[in-house]
């Protein structure tokens, strides 16, 4: 085992839930070597999980119960934050040697100490709370002073659009700038795409038709990021030796689609299916999916794809390799300087819906539709730096006008650095 899962906050802990329970179940179908990777050597899953208020890590309590998690591993406050970032980042001020911060680090340093050979952390958290934002930038920052060679990959959801509070924008802001100089790469996934995407598989399902007026809930949200996640981090049989799996998907999935360090935001898509569905009409479903224009109408770009295919049972997928491969490269509008802009992982195993039948085709791309959400944070949260609304609560704990300009300055350079990746 080789990794390290970080889940952060109430946003990072329940989408962490929910990736536990895909993992734990698709486990029961696969072989041994494919759960080598999740598990220490005494069978516990090689997961911390922190949030400042008790209620979310409630549930993981039974996992606890039941073997799974290890209970030195929950760190849990009393105390929310504010959904302020820097009462997250620099925490209560009194808080001291043992706080949230320090046994978080403890814990996870025995973690790392367990592992045969750490490669890496995986950082599930949100953009906008206090706790997820503000403790997982902190924690980022951390973890990568103390690891240096270690990996960093952060999974990380952003607020809707509309509003979810009115220090988004800030949180939202100083996250990503901290995220930009401390991690290897940033799955970001979008509460409104997420939204949109569970609202149209519940669409096409039979039980719609008694229930036009159905709703998305958080948890099938929650679902449907784990799900994306599953079908690329569960082990593929391209990175499997032939008596164990090593854990390389976080590290190859870097290696893949983030050529340039200073691009690092990655956007996902998925298709699934329990019917033997053409593997080229699933990656059609993908670019559905996919941002293809700003708002002020400039075409999107990829500078690198990866997609997994997974319930490649008789090697269909490879089968139809080529008019796949065509479509994504088109779709995506793959960078011409980059020679080798798709790669591709199989497994005849399908994590995602395991049953004899179905297959999913998962696509990650380091796609330039990020600067979107880095344009859109930048002047919502420059216009309330500019009227000094809301500054004094971030102040009052230690952050100071020089760590938004810097912020703002770092998501500047990385909107120029896609731009020039276009060119």
């Amino acid at each position: 085992m080789s990794a390290v899962w970080l889940h952060v906050g109430q946003c990072g802990n329940q989408i962490g839930q929910e990736w536990w329970r895909i993992i734990t179940e698709g486990a029961g179908h696969s072989c041994e070597a494919d759960r080598y990777p999740f598990l220490s050597r005494d069978g516990k899953l090689g997961a911390v999980c922190v949030d400042s208020e008790p209620k979310v890590l409630r549930k993981a309590q039974k996992l606890v119960k039941h073997g799974c998690f290890r209970e030195s591993n929950l760190i849990v406050g009393q105390e929310g934050r504010g959904s302020n970032w820097a009462y997250g980042y620099y925490g209560p001020p009194n808080e001291g040697e043992r706080g949230l911060l320090q046994r978080t680090m403890e814990s996870f340093r025995k973690e790392t100490e367990r592992r045969d050979c750490y490669s890496g952390t995986v950082l599930f958290h949100s953009l906008s709370g206090g706790t997820g934002a503000g403790l997982g930038a902190r924690l980022c920052e951390e973890i990568r002073e103390a690891y240096p060679v270690g990996h960093i990959l952060s999974v990380s959801v952003a607020p809707h659009q509309a509003g979810e509070s009115p220090l988004q924008h800030y949180n939202t802001l100083l996250c990503l700038a901290a995220l930009q100089r401390s991690a290897d790469g940033v799955l970001l996934f979008h509460n409104d795409e997420a939204l949109s995407r569970v609202l149209s598989l519940q669409s096409r399902s039979p039980s719609s038709l008694s229930s036009p007026q159905a709703q998305a809930s958080l948890s099938s949200m929650n679902s449907h990021i784990a799900s994306c996640l599953a079908g690329l981090l569960y082990p593929v049989h391209n990175l499997t030796t032939p008596r164990i799996s090593l854990g390389l998907e976080p590290w190859e999935l870097l290696r893949s689609v983030s050529p340039v360090p200073a691009t690092k935001f990655l956007h996902t898509t998925q298709a699934h299916t329990r019917s033997t569905v053409l593997w080229d009409s699933l990656a059609a479903s993908t670019l559905q999916m996919l941002p293809r224009h700003s708002p002020s109408g400039n075409p999107h770009y990829s500078s690198a794809v990866l997609a997994v295919a997974r319930g490649d049972q008789c090697n269909s997928f490879l089968s139809s390799l080529d008019p796949v491969l065509r479509r994504l490269r088109h779709g995506h509008r793959c960078a011409a300087w980059n020679p080798f802009p798709i790669d591709y992982w199989t497994d005849p195993q399908d994590v995602v819906s395991p049953s004899p039948s179905s297959r999913s085709l998962t696509v990650c791309s380091n796609h330039s539709s990020v600067t979107d959400l880095l344009q859109r944070v930048g002047e919502r949260a420059h216009d309330m730096f500019q009227a000094r609304a809301y500054l004094h609560w971030y102040h009052r704990y230690g952050c100071e006008d020089q760590d938004f300009l810097q912020a703002f300055d770092t998501l500047r350079t990385v909107t120029e650095e896609y731009r020039a990746g276009e060119e």
